[in-house]
């Protein structure tokens, strides 16, 4: 049997980028396949940002350090096992989106604080970014300045 060299299934994977679910279908065909297409699925999430469960995907990914940010504010985070993927490694950009998500899962767990909501949020939304820094491939480099 011949197989393509993955720089042609790149080529061809990556001209669905705009078709989400058909990229995602092809995910599930095999293995080989799964680890070409999670890097451009990932790559730029965007309008996905607002979806819950995408927020919880990133809340997994959070270190000690970073989900310490959020234990003033006693905040239950999901009790999951880490994700197949380092999923973070592939977000090329991060939007006004995040916010949105981070609202939308704040609700869905129906959080009831003590303090302002703003607060809560901007804790969040540091220990994702702090996380997105960490895990960033990238654009951001590990090393210091």
């Amino acid at each position: 049997m011949i197989t393509l060299p993955n720089e042609c299934y790149y080529m061809i994977f990556n001209n669905l980028r705009p078709d989400h679910k058909n990229l995602f279908l092809c995910a599930l065909v095999n293995r080989h396949w799964c680890r070409l297409v999670i890097p451009i699925l990932w790559s730029d999430p965007e309008e996905h940002f607002t979806d819950i469960r995408l927020i919880r995907i990133f809340l997994l990914t959070l270190n000690a350090e970073e989900q310490a940010l959020l234990i003033p504010f006693n905040i239950t985070l999901p009790n999951h096992p880490k994700p197949l993927f380092d999923y973070t490694n592939y977000i090329t950009s991060i939007n006004n989106y995040l916010y949105y998500g981070i609202r939308n899962w704040l609700y869905d767990i129906k959080y009831k604080p003590f303090i302002t909501e703003c607060e809560l949020e901007n804790a969040v939304k540091c220990s994702l970014i702090t996380m997105f820094l960490r895990t960033s491939n990238r654009y951001f480099s590990k090393d210091p300045l």
